[in-house]
Parts: C-alpha cells; sequence; structure tokens
C-alpha cells in the first residue's frame, strides 16, 4: 500500500498549465526521485504536495488522509517534512539549538516557555545530530559551518516531527560531489533504518543514478515516465527532453 498517493494534480498560472493531470504513488521505505529540466513543474508539484498551492484538480492522500488544499503546518503536523534549496536555519543560533527549536515547535511551546529555550529537549535533540553526523559540532553557531555541514542539520530540524514522508528540494544544490554523495548517502540509510519515504528533487544525475530506487520525469507540467535507472536512463522521450538527441545520460559517476 502505498504511503502518498497523487492523482491527477494540475495547477496553472495565467496561462501557463505549470502541473498538468500528474499522477504517482510512493510506497513507505522508498527514495523517488522527481527530475525534469527547468520549467518542467517540479517546483510547483512539490508546492502542491506541500500545501502551499492548492491543486485545481486531483487529490493527493498521505497515510489514509486527504491532503489536498490542506495547510503547510497541518500537513507538517501529519507526519511530511520537507528540507529546501536554500538552507532555512538561523546562523546566529548553534546546532543544537536549531534542532532544540525545532522540537519547541513540534510541541507548540515557542510562545509558553518558562525557562530558557536551550534547557528544552536537549537529550532528543543530541540523538537527532547523532543521527546525521553532527553531534561533534552541537555548541558551534550554524553561521560557521560548512555548507555540508548546515544541510546535514537541516535534515536534523526536519527529522524532528519523526516525518513519514520527507520532501527534499534540491538537497544537494551548491554542494561539492563528496558532499552531495555523504548526504544522499546519510539520506538513504534514514530511510531504511525508519522506513521512511523520500520524494527529491535533484539535477546532479550522478546522485539520482546511484541513490533512487525509483525515478519520475516531467515536462512541461505533465509525467513523461516512470520506473527505475535504466528505465529512464533510456527512455526516448526522457532523452529527447533533456538533450534534443539520441545522447544518453552519462554512466554513475561521470556525471558532474
Amino acid at each position: 500500500m502505498s504511503l502518498l498517493t497523487v492523482n491527477n494534480i494540475s495547477k496553472s498560472f495565467g496561462g501557463n498549465k505549470a502541473v498538468n493531470g500528474v499522477s504517482f504513488d510512493l510506497p513507505a521505505g522508498q527514495l523517488l526521485a522527481l527530475l525534469g529540466p527547468n520549467g518542467a513543474g517540479k517546483s510547483t508539484c512539490f508546492n502542491i504536495l506541500n500545501g502551499q498551492y492548492r491543486p485545481e484538480t486531483g487529490s493527493i492522500t498521505f497515510d489514509g488522509h486527504d491532503i489536498s488544499g490542506m495547510k503547510p503546518r497541518d500537513i507538517w503536523r501529519l507526519g511530511v517534512g520537507r528540507t529546501f534549496q536554500i538552507s532555512a536555519t538561523f546562523s546566529s543560533m548553534t546546532v543544537l539549538e536549531n534542532v532544540q527549536m525545532a522540537l519547541l515547535s513540534r510541541e507548540r511551546k515557542l510562545f509558553g516557555l518558562w525557562k530558557p529555550a536551550p534547557s528544552y529537549f536537549r537529550e532528543e535533540a543530541m540523538d537527532l545530530l547523532e543521527q546525521v553526523g553532527m553531534a561533534a559540532q552541537a555548541e558551534r553557531a550554524c553561521g560557521v559551518l560548512a555548507y555540508g555541514d548546515v544541510k546535514r542539520v537541516e535534515l536534523a530540524v526536519a527529522l524532528s516531527n519523526k516525518p513519514r514522508l520527507l520532501l527534499m528540494d534540491e538537497p544537494t544544490a551548491g554542494m561539492a560531489p563528496k558532499e552531495r554523495n555523504a548526504l544522499m548517502a546519510l539520506t538513504k540509510k534514514l530511510v531504511l533504518e525508519k522506513n521512511m519515504s523520500v520524494l527529491f528533487t535533484e539535477h546532479s544525475m550522478d546522485v539520482v543514478f546511484a541513490f533512487a530506487d525509483r525515478m519520475i520525469v516531467l515536462a512541461r507540467g505533465q509525467l513523461i515516465a516512470e520506473g527505475d535507472g535504466e528505465t529512464i536512463r533510456n527512455h526516448p522521450k526522457v532523452q529527447e527532453v533533456y538533450f534534443g538527441s539520441g545522447k544518453t545520460f552519462e554512466k554513475e559517476g561521470e556525471a558532474s
């Protein structure tokens, strides 16, 4: 049974059909890549799933709940986490404090504190940082971290709500090859350990083919292909959309 079922969703902006009748599903414990060239509709699709846009047609079912048109906060509370292409951490706070703030938000205690915020949920926050390999840097300010480490903190923040589904928008953007492979290997490990599902957008094909269990490809708002790495690599419509010729994707590890 699928954890997430997307059925015939559409969204227009003016005369432009940004997402047009897209359907797919995502079982628990799977890493699904959402691919497509610029303007394909990936971000709009993500924003519909996250509740930032209301779909004009279709439905979205998560864990038995119809979340079509629900507010982002309500979707988050059902167990859908999200990371963003541009990091959303507080640079002046420590790594530990960033995660503690997320835990306070989860428990709805941000406006009802009776003792200093750093004293709340310290043990749970440290456990999350241990999971993402950042416990040793817990007392450092996020603003002085390497970019790859900031993304690990953001992942710990996203995990604070114990999500069953994690939406990751360009998680490795701006990262060096070694950093992005390390982050996605960590994500894959968490998927397997927690039986969590991940839907991610990504431009680095080496990351996609190395870590995704399945892939879906959008072009001009429509889903044109889905399947495993070999299926997508050799799909004529995908090759045409990405290259406009008979070229194929480079082998794993060779793409830039």
